[in-house]
């Protein structure tokens, strides 16, 4: 598991390209895009942590992942308010990850971090049931690699109290991205 730190330069390049993307889609999409107003505060601050897993099999992203729980639930929110681990290496296809998505939680829980920390989802081709693989609504949880976001239940808490309208995120999402549509997306991220 590699840590993304600009002051070590033993890390694979392979790796800083991964957070390199990452932070591009975190910039355009999700900050650019507005599709989650409460993303902006904490990259300016720097308290978003990326984090690269090595992990090829499940089991090794379950380790990866009970210690990421664990560090993000004793650190300072000042300094780490929430963890992205990104494992390009395992759970390249959506329903196995959607099926991993309740060993996540399960995690949690066993670390008795229940409405303490909660795990979100982002992946390349992630897809809401009963939508189209093609529906733009989709892309508010595509990244470009697969993820999981390691949230605190309190930020979550706070940010929707904070936000009038927090429950019209999701629609305005859909809104935003169908407008947008594949071209637009395309042009956001060319490659």
């Amino acid at each position: 598991m590699h840590t993304h730190d600009p002051m070590h330069g033993d890390e694979p390049l392979a790796d800083e390209a991964v957070v390199a993307a990452m932070r591009d889609w975190l910039e355009k999409a999700v900050i650019g895009l507005n599709l989650c107003p409460f993303a902006k505060a904490v990259h300016v601050k720097r308290q978003i942590r990326y984090v690269v897993s090595q992990a090829e099999t499940e089991e090794a992203l379950i380790e990866d992942l009970l210690h990421e729980l664990q560090l993000l639930a004793s650190a300072d929110p000042g300094d780490i308010e929430t963890t992205l681990l990104v494992h390009p290496r395992v759970l390249g296809d959506f329903l196995d990850y959607n099926d991993f998505l309740d060993v996540a939680d399960a995690a949690v829980e066993e670390l008795g971090l229940d409405g303490v920390l909660q795990v979100a989802s982002f992946h390349p081709q992630y897809q809401f049931a009963d939508s189209d693989a093609d529906d733009m609504a989709n892309y508010s949880n595509r990244a470009p690699y697969p993820t999981l976001h390691l949230l605190r239940e309190d930020s979550v808490d706070r940010a929707v109290a904070a936000f009038p309208e927090a429950d019209r995120i999701y629609e305005a999402n859909i809104e935003a991205l169908r407008a947008l549509g594949p071209d637009g997306w395309k042009k956001l991220f060319p490659r």
